[in-house]
């Protein structure tokens, strides 16, 4: 009897040296590769703060003679030390006006978004490239105006002096990413709800604020990023040392600390704590909105 002719095609694929086995082989070394970049470029990140943290717990000559290892002995005191020494008072005074500004940028700038992405009006485009021009101003070039503006309003040595400029220059980016992100919203989602009866405000806090929340939480935490570590209006715009910032208080704590680093590394972990933690819960909403906000502009 003949023997059913075996199809040599199939052969090839199984063989070591086959086509889909080389291709798997590929793919699988590939895979392994980025695997490890990303470890490495991990690595990278975590490492530095890792150490920052562990530092903090050093005495000084724990810091000196064992720079790169673990503390000899732990001394959480640094913590408290630090906290009490006056970052406790900048922490909070960063806190306050981190959440106002961003409260502010979130609120007028899906505003204006909305109306920018959904309404047609005589001027629009104008008005747009007004607000983006905010972008072309560097901080630097405004600072002695603004300072003599704060003056002369009497918000200067206040925390206004802070929250009013940078809800201003934070404004026109988060403005940018969320009109970008509204118009990939469908339209027919807003014409169903105006046909059932609802205003624009309605489709605005039923409709685009739900779905925009992906650009909503990056442009939240862009915002909180630039507000929480920006240190020449910090310095510039408040006298009073109970009205500064982590970053300006960070430097006068240096200049009280300048021999204990264990300390002053305690409280620079307080400071870079908060933005860690935000980045890590709001890192897909982040990705997602930046991408998705890409799409149309």
């Amino acid at each position: 009897m003949s023997q059913p002719a075996v199809k040599t095609e199939n052969l090839t694929e199984l063989r070591p040296g086959g086509t889909h086995f080389g291709t798997k082989l590929k793919d699988r070394m590939f895979q392994a590769g980025v695997l490890v970049w990303f470890s490495l470029f991990a690595l990278v990140i975590i490492y530095p703060l890792f150490w920052l943290v562990i530092s903090g717990l050093k005495s000084n000559s724990d810091f000196f003679l064992n720079t790169w290892s673990l503390p000899e002995e732990w001394f959480w005191s640094n913590y408290k030390s630090a906290w009490d020494a006056g970052i406790g008072q900048f922490f909070l005074n960063s806190v306050l006006v981190t959440v106002i500004s961003v409260l502010a940028v979130l609120i007028l700038g899906s505003m204006a978004a909305y109306g920018l992405s959904r309404f047609q009006f005589k001027g629009q485009n104008i008005l747009l490239i007004l607000i983006l021009s905010g972008l072309m101003l560097a901080p630097q070039v405004s600072l002695i105006p603004l300072y003599k503006l704060l003056q002369g309003l009497g918000l200067y040595n206040t925390y206004w002096a802070l929250i009013l400029p940078y809800v201003a220059f934070q404004l026109p980016f988060s403005i940018f990413l969320m009109r970008s992100y509204f118009l990939s919203i469908p339209r027919e989602l807003e014409e169903s709800a105006i046909i059932d009866g609802c205003n624009s405000w309605n489709v605005y806090r039923h409709i685009i604020i739900p779905m925009g929340k992906p650009i909503i939480a990056s442009c939240a935490l862009l915002t909180c990023m630039n507000v929480w570590n920006e240190f020449m209006f910090a310095l510039v715009f408040v006298e009073d040392s109970s009205l500064r910032t982590i970053p300006v208080g960070l430097m006068n704590l240096r200049s009280q600390l300048n021999t204990n680093f264990g300390i002053q590394l305690a409280g620079l972990a307080i400071s870079a704590l908060p933005m860690v933690i935000a980045y890590i819960i709001f890192q897909k909403q982040f990705v997602r909105g930046l991408t998705a906000g890409s799409v149309k502009g």
